[in-house]
């Protein structure tokens, strides 16, 4: 029998990996006044995906609730981020995607 946690591993493991480039990507971009705004997009997605990821570790009855709004800020933050060139941009950009399309396989299980 799978413990709470466990059912939601690889989902926690898509998250911290799409927080994690999320960091760098702001990083990166925090010293260029023309990425401003990707690099604030990067880090509420971050944040986002960090928060989800500890409802994750206590198996929270919340966690498909929440999946729907970071679904919706891993897709801007794949937008913004593939609209530029740089590799760091590309790479959140398809961490991102790789996000949402976790996300939304915990929100269709819910609905």
């Amino acid at each position: 029998m799978l413990l709470v946690h466990e059912e939601y591993q690889s989902s926690f493991d898509v998250a911290m990996k799409c927080a994690v480039e999320c960091e760098h990507c702001a990083e990166a971009c925090m010293g260029n006044p023309d990425m401003l705004q990707c690099a604030r997009t990067c880090l509420d997605c971050a944040e986002i995906c960090r928060t989800i990821s500890t409802y994750m570790v206590r198996g929270s009855r919340f966690i498909p609730n929440l999946t729907k709004a970071c679904a919706e800020i891993c897709t801007a933050c794949a937008e913004e981020c593939g609209s530029h060139d740089m590799d760091h941009c590309q790479k959140c950009a398809q961490a991102c995607r790789e996000a949402v399309e976790e996300y939304n396989k915990i929100a269709a299980v819910a609905a």
